[in-house]
């Protein structure tokens, strides 16, 4: 114990500063140079906490490193000019800045005010045009639906086509590359301009029950085909088991709103929802076409040809949870408010 408060006092007779910092490890080999132990203690412990310390409060030397070859008032600017404009890039930003300031910078310093301003470089989500016309009519049709429930929602089958090909899409697709192997065979996605095999499928959705996966021949979709494949095997089906409170969703394709598919409604008294123009953020069944063509993708084998493809598809389709279309389907109520808020522009759904 009198060793240890001799040793402590010979640490505290050097000013905690980083120079003193080897002289009283040399005091302490100096004074105690029998006792190893002893000074191995008072280094590893009451050294390197007093001096850690004491560079902790005291932080970054002032004046040190390089100076920034920016201002805060210009990096304010540098941000300001990427909002304005979000597509122009790093290079336009630097030469904006060159005219406005006279300063000189690489693209890389704009990258790094951006990302310090909270702004980063990433893909725009890719949504259908909308007019204003059609925000419009999504403002009033959500407006008039604000005060259905879960439970009104509950009685819609909300359908639609889709199509799937064997090209996944790449742009989504992820790999874990070393740096400058981009073009390296094993890291290229090969991809066709135009499809060589595609599938188009119709389906429907609603709370606790799906229809099955109907494969659309051939890849074309007629009003006469619509009655025969979609609406008297599978609709009709429905309404009868539902009842009066059935209402059926499609949207606004061609071979929807001909003569003799309303006809056909009417006869079997199916009440159809009138559905606004360039709203598939709004049809939940978009989000299940999503995660059917997630699943597809994520097979052991996936598939090589037309027939491989309507297989997975439709074991993929009998896979899907009947929770997950049950979440999307009551996400309608949140839909139509988000779009409300939004004045009736795209929703992030």
């Amino acid at each position: 114990m009198v060793q240890g408060s001799r040793a402590r006092e010979v640490i505290e007779s050097f000013p905690p500063t980083s120079e003193n910092y080897e002289k009283a490890i040399e005091a302490l080999k100096n004074r105690f140079g029998r006792e190893k132990l002893l000074i191995e203690f008072y280094v590893c412990g009451v050294i390197s906490s007093r001096y850690t310390e004491c560079n902790r409060k005291k932080g970054r030397r002032h004046g040190g490193g390089r100076v920034r070859s920016t201002t805060p008032a210009e990096d304010r600017y540098i941000v300001l000019s990427a909002k304005r404009n979000r597509r122009t890039t790093a290079q336009q930003v630097a030469n904006q800045f060159l005219a406005a300031s006279g300063k000189q910078i690489s693209r890389k310093t704009v990258a790094r005010r951006l990302r310090g301003g909270g702004l980063y470089a990433r893909r725009p989500v890719v949504c259908v045009p909308l007019t204003r016309q059609h925000r419009t009519a999504r403002l009033q049709w959500c407006r008039e639906h604000h005060n259905w429930t879960e439970q009104d929602w509950a009685c819609v089958l909300f359908s639609d086509e889709n199509k799937f090909s064997l090209s996944s899409d790449c742009r989504r697709q992820l790999i874990w590359r070393e740096s400058g192997t981009a073009y390296r065979q094993e890291n290229i996605q090969e991809k066709d301009r135009y499809p060589k095999c595609s599938i188009m499928v119709w389906a429907g959705i609603m709370i606790n029950v799906c229809t099955r996966l109907h494969v659309v021949a051939n890849g074309t979709m007629t009003g006469q085909r619509y009655i025969d494949e979609v609406l008297l095997p599978n609709v009709r089906l429905f309404r009868g088991t539902v009842g009066d409170k059935f209402v059926f969703m499609d949207d606004n394709a061609t071979c929807h709103r001909t003569l003799a598919v309303q006809d056909c409604l009417d006869s079997e008294g199916i009440q159809r929802l009138v559905w606004p123009a360039r709203s598939p953020d709004l049809n939940p069944i978009e989000n299940v076409w999503d995660a059917l063509g997630r699943q597809v993708a994520g097979r052991n084998y996936p598939p090589t040809n037309k027939n491989t493809l309507i297989r997975a598809l439709t074991e993929e389709w009998d896979k899907l949870p009947q929770q997950l279309l049950n979440n999307v389907v009551q996400s309608m109520v949140r839909r139509v408010e988000c779009c409300i808020i939004l004045h009736g522009g795209h929703i992030p759904y």
